[in-house]
């Protein structure tokens, strides 16, 4: 039995082999020429030296020149890194949708069931493969990318929070590629057509992911407050920690907030009424910069919590699969 699902499924296996491929070929040149360009530029040393404070001495940050060079240079990449965040979704499409649906469809799930194979055991081996293929391409994807994206986020041009960043790498991608599978097969048993199968997939996989993103993500932890003065301002916000921005604003001594969006540092004695710094803005005395945040330490905790999501519902997913498939006529 194993052998035979190896037989029916090692074409997509031998396309999920050169994708990867291709991914290596684009990500290991680039990857070592920006590693090597951060190290020229001093920004090894620059954002060490930074650590991962969520705020630093205002005259602390002397990476700004570098960054901006090093981001000049390999910003493009970010844009075709974007990309990758469709792979989860065409391994559910192409490897789970069918897996069920199509077998169905053709009308030889009967001949299968009746050759001494049981449905359980058909189902076991069939996930089991697919399932195996899934997970080591998810695995070398998402540690791949978080070896790539590593020089880009320490740059300081987008945290790994970031809505793209975050989703792309580290243990996410493994979960997102799990769940595409699963519900692929799921939809299979429900719609038990190819098409039908992998349009489910393709919404349903949307919808989680958009709904998780949006409404959950930043709420896994409470969110931390940071309030540092905008006169005599002596400290600033740490580009080299990574923190998830969530909300950013003056507010004035009450704590009202005065401008949202927006931070800014006056010299002294240059904020009130008729001041050059920040009248425009309604600044007046007493007024602080205000920020509420994900720390960027907790980056691999967030990881993990949307990993788990996504494997538990992928788990429920796989168990109605098999408890439709003993159902199928």
């Amino acid at each position: 039995m194993i052998w035979l699902a190896w037989r029916q499924h090692r074409k997509q296996a031998l396309f999920t082999a050169i994708g990867l491929a291709l991914l290596a070929v684009l990500m290991v040149p680039t990857g070592l020429a920006m590693r090597h360009t951060f190290a020229d530029l001093g920004l090894d040393d620059c954002v060490r030296a930074l650590g991962t404070a969520s705020v630093i001495p205002a005259d602390a940050d002397t990476c700004g020149r570098a960054s901006i060079q090093f981001n000049g240079q390999y910003g493009v990449l970010t844009m075709i890194g974007v990309l990758f965040l469709v792979l989860p979704l065409l391994v559910g499409l192409f490897w789970g949708a069918p897996l069920v649906a199509r077998e169905i469809e053709q009308g030889t799930h009967r001949m299968v069931w009746t050759q001494g194979v049981s449905r359980g055991r058909w189902a076991l081996v069939k996930f089991g493969v697919a399932g195996s293929v899934a997970l080591v391409a998810s695995v070398v994807y998402g540690l791949g990318v978080s070896w790539w994206l590593t020089p880009m986020s320490q740059a300081g041009q987008h945290s790994r929070f970031n809505i793209f960043f975050f989703d792309m790498q580290g243990t996410a991608p493994i979960g997102y590629t799990i769940f595409a599978v699963t519900l692929g097969i799921f939809a299979g048993t429900i719609w038990p057509k190819v098409l039908p199968a992998m349009s489910a997939t393709l919404v349903g996989f949307l919808g989680l992911r958009i709904a998780l993103t949006t409404l959950a993500r930043p709420h896994y932890l409470p969110a931390r407050v940071l309030t540092f003065p905008v006169k005599d301002a002596t400290e600033q916000t740490n580009p080299a920690a990574g923190d998830w921005i969530l909300s950013y604003g003056i507010r004035d001594a009450s704590g009202k907030m005065v401008t949202a969006n927006a931070q800014i540092a006056c010299a002294p004695d240059a904020t009130g009424p008729g001041a050059a710094c920040g009248a425009d803005l309604g600044i007046t005395s007493g007024a602080y910069n205000w920020q509420l945040y994900q720390p960027g330490t907790r980056f691999w905790l967030f990881q993990a919590i949307e990993t788990g999501i996504f494997v538990a519902v992928a788990a429920l997913l796989l168990h109605l699969a098999v408890r439709r498939i003993r159902r199928v006529a």
